[in-house]
């Protein structure tokens, strides 16, 4: 089982001028301690995950500060971005971290994002994957035709080429059937999530991909990285205590995005106490069956659960809210429980 550190936070006011302290001193503790790799999202225009809007550009100063641990998109929002670019950028990532860059790959759900490329949302999904085989192309050294305003084609190449020869890619999914498949029979690892799926529902999905990816002919169980939000201490209750009130809040400023479109307009009906209560029950789920939080003995149970799902890579999501400092010097706890899968 591998362990990871995914980063995502919330832009709070007044705090914006230290806030890569913790994403780079983070990285400095995962890469000495064994951990597989770092995982940085891509988000826009909102404050629950916005300190991410170019996750190339977060890799790239990761690279400076560490050695050896791999640098993970997760995810690069394809529909948005021009393909030749994008394999570009990551393949000068690849160069300033020697050959450590992965990309997990999503077609985007928020409209809003879409003012980057308006055109793209109605086909993001076939979209995605269509920008996909470009970046792979050029990412081997081949040339991609594309026309410049004249309407002359130009043949592109990308330029320093990557260190590595193929680019490691997953798909982010959500829990739908069709990411599902394109992610098993395409031979990519999978990112998925507890949001809206329970382990049992997990358990489907994994059984599910590894059945596609056996109808594609592909051999050995895939990668599949499950995130789960994390902090652990010396003691449950006071972590429980440490952890509530900035994950609800953290819960309440995802709400207008996570919550599914057909559920939208009863969220925004219901008063500020009902709001609250309700991201109160879904704390309670994500502390005690759903998230490692707790102590190393309390939350070995969880990734215990996880690895006999087939999960293969846990991705620690720690900055959900709390004070930078108090994430980091939890940090060695975490490690700990890490060490004990090894």
């Amino acid at each position: 089982m591998d362990f990871s550190i995914m980063f995502w936070g919330n832009v709070r006011p007044g705090a914006v001028h230290d806030a890569y302290h913790l994403p780079l001193e983070a990285a400095k503790h995962a890469d000495a301690n064994g951990y597989a790799a770092l995982w940085v999202p891509e988000r826009h225009f909102h404050r629950w995950g916005g300190l991410y809007p170019s996750p190339a550009v977060m890799c790239a100063a990761i690279a400076m500060v560490t050695r050896r641990i791999r640098l993970r998109a997760g995810s690069v929002v394809v529909p948005l971005h021009h393909p030749i670019r994008i394999a570009e950028e990551w393949s000068m990532v690849d160069n300033l971290s020697n050959g450590r860059v992965e990309l997990s790959i999503a077609s985007g759900w928020r409209a809003d994002d879409f003012v980057l490329a308006p055109d793209a949302y109605a086909g993001r999904k076939d979209g995605m994957f269509e920008s996909l085989e470009v970046i792979q192309k050029l990412w081997r050294g081949e040339r991609h035709g594309a026309k410049n305003p004249h309407g002359n084609v130009v043949e592109t190449a990308i330029f320093p080429r990557p260190v590595q020869a193929e680019l490691p890619l997953w798909v982010t999914s959500a829990g739908s059937v069709r990411t599902i498949s394109d992610a098993g029979s395409g031979g990519f690892g999978l990112l998925t999530h507890l949001l809206g799926q329970s382990f049992d529902d997990l358990e489907k999905k994994i059984a599910q991909y590894r059945a596609y990816r056996s109808a594609a002919g592909l051999e050995g169980p895939g990668k599949v990285s499950l995130m789960l939000h994390a902090f652990v201490g010396t003691d449950r209750e006071q972590v429980k205590e440490t952890v509530r009130g900035p994950m609800i809040e953290y819960l309440l400023e995802s709400a207008d995005l996570s919550i599914p479109a057909e559920q939208r307009a009863q969220w925004e009906g219901l008063d500020e106490t009902l709001k609250a209560r309700t991201m109160e029950r879904a704390f309670e789920r994500y502390f005690e069956t759903s998230g490692l939080m707790g102590t190393v003995d309390s939350c070995r149970a969880v990734v215990e659960r996880a690895a006999k799902l087939g999960v293969t890579d846990i991705c620690c999501l720690v900055d959900f809210g709390l004070p930078g400092d108090v994430i980091l010097a939890s940090l060695p706890l975490l490690t700990q429980l890490r060490r004990s899968f090894e």
